[in-house]
């Protein structure tokens, strides 16, 4: 434990920017992560209850989603050499794939009212009016969503530890103990919207789009100090991440 106390308290300008650029990027991520299927469930097939075959077919197709969201960011992670290259640098892309889940979840909402606004109803068993599936077009733009998602997520996932072994190497400092500094930037994140995503969604009725609305403004705010603030490794270890060598 004292070593790790002396280890935050011996954070360089780079890896404090590093942690706060991870903090905010997970702020954005867990919400979809802990609510997607219940996004398409609700929001998307219109199911209100949660042991209607209408909701479960929802979450089915949620759980179909991330399948596809896990394909996608399997094979952007297999071409992140070349695109480190072709944004000339770690933090340009990290910050542009942060913009870019920024705009994927605020998508989540004209893609509710368009879910809602086609939504068309037919009489049940029981004699009152019941909501049909959406129409392949609303299903098709949720999928997208959920493909598109994959992107930011392969970034996530290896340029800020990445980053951070090299930061910490520059600066003398324990990798292992850098790393799971780091690792604190992903779990608080986790906690502090696990708590205040549930009664932020029920002031607004029990949706789940005012906790994917505050994601979205933190994925802006990460992929902003990523590209303004948070410093370039140096030329010498480029390698360490690009995959040509190591450090």
């Amino acid at each position: 434990m004292r070593e790790f106390l002396d280890a935050v308290k011996g954070l360089k300008k780079p890896m404090r920017i590093l942690l706060l650029v991870t903090f905010f990027n997970w702020i954005a991520l867990f919400p979809f992560f802990e609510y997607n299927t219940d996004w398409m469930g609700v929001e998307v097939y219109g199911g209100k209850d949660k042991e209607q075959s209408l909701y479960q077919m929802g979450v089915r197709n949620g759980g179909f989603g991330m399948t596809l969201n896990s394909l996608i960011s399997g094979s952007v992670s297999l071409g992140i050499n070349a695109l480190v290259r072709g944004f000339r640098g770690e933090k340009r892309l990290w910050g542009l794939v942060n913009i870019l889940l920024s705009v994927c979840l605020a998508m989540t909402v004209p893609i509710s009212m368009m879910a809602k606004h086609l939504r068309q109803f037919a009489m049940g068993p029981s004699g009152a009016l019941e909501p049909l599936p959406p129409p392949r077009g609303v299903k098709a733009a949720a999928l997208t969503l959920y493909d598109v998602l994959g992107i930011p997520l392969a970034i996530t996932y290896r340029i800020p530890f990445a980053l951070a072994s090299i930061f910490s190497n520059n600066a003398g400092a324990g990798q292992g103990l850098s790393l799971a500094i780091l690792n604190l930037s992903v779990v608080v994140p986790q906690m502090l919207m696990s708590a205040i995503s549930g009664p932020l969604d029920n002031m607004f009725g029990g949706s789940n789009l005012p906790s994917f609305v505050v994601g979205s403004l933190a994925a802006a705010i990460s992929g902003m100090l990523s590209i303004i603030l948070l410093p370039s490794p140096p030329s010498d270890v480029h390698t360490t991440i690009t995959g040509g060598g190591s450090h």
